[in-house]
């Protein structure tokens, strides 16, 4: 082998080896420390919350309340905070809209005081409660399926005098006197009890404003009431009662065949 060619691979080995020797020598680099900053402290508060799951018309016991860690800056006005005998001056209050397990106690959904009405602290503003007669087997009361909160129609079934002396048979006529009508209770019962869905009772009592009111009676007294549940999507909580025009028409039961007819 040429001295060149010697030369040239001696220098090639010799700069291999310093390559390994200089690898070897080399230190990792040293791990970058991050040090977290420690999270900022939320205020808290002390606010009365529901122990346990709160219906309407239930009289609160000590046992239904707790006291609950709150964000300070998520307390509602209506909240409220752990001070002097604030656990102890809603006990007894009636509840006037539920709670469910752990949400904070508000005042506006309480009625507070000895001998306050319920009733009349759930209606809204300008309306009337009117209580009517029902069958007891919910055989005027879509089967006893209506449960308080529910939207109805007020059906209005009575005898047409004129058309059975026409016709020499008896003449049925219905007609339904007013739509969209929220019950506000059937019975004693204004809201769902431990999950029960069928609730029956011997009256309902319907949410009207003064006319209604007026309308419903007279009904009542020249024939028989009977209520038609509407579906859920047909009545949106915020439309109200609608009275049917009379002279729209009516259904007239003749021999067991329903037919519908003008109103004169």
């Amino acid at each position: 082998m040429k001295p060149a060619r010697l030369a040239v691979l001696g220098i090639a080995v010799v700069a291999a080896g310093a390559a390994v020797m200089l690898v070897g020598k080399a230190r990792p680099p040293a791990p970058t420390i991050v040090q977290q900053q420690p999270a900022k402290a939320v205020p808290l508060a002390k606010v009365l919350v529901a122990s346990t799951e709160l219906d309407i018309g239930r009289t609160i016991q000590d046992s239904d309340l707790s006291w609950q860690d709150w964000p300070k800056e998520a307390v509602n006005s209506q909240f409220i905070q752990q001070s002097g005998n604030a656990k102890a001056e809603v006990v007894g209050a009636i509840v006037r809209s539920p709670f469910i397990q752990g949400e904070p106690i508000r005042s506006d959904k309480l009625i507070k005081g000895a001998g306050s009405g319920f009733m009349s602290a759930i209606l809204p503003s300008g309306k009337r409660a009117l209580a009517i007669s029902i069958s007891t087997n919910g055989s005027a009361s879509a089967g006893g399926f209506i449960l308080p909160n529910d939207h109805v129609d007020v059906i209005r079934t009575y005898r047409d005098e004129e058309g059975s002396r026409s016709a020499g048979a008896e003449v049925q006529v219905s007609e339904t006197v007013l739509t969209n009508v929220r019950v506000l209770a059937i019975g004693k019962q204004v809201g769902e009890k431990n999950g029960e869905k069928v609730v029956t009772g011997e009256t309902a009592t319907l949410e009207l404003d003064p006319r209604q009111v007026e309308l419903v009676v007279l009904a009542g007294r020249v024939g028989q009431l009977s209520l038609a549940l509407r579906s859920l999507a047909d009545s949106g909580s915020g439309a109200d009662a609608t009275a049917i025009d009379s002279n729209t028409g009516t259904t007239v039961i003749r021999y067991g065949v329903a037919t519908q007819a003008t109103r004169k």
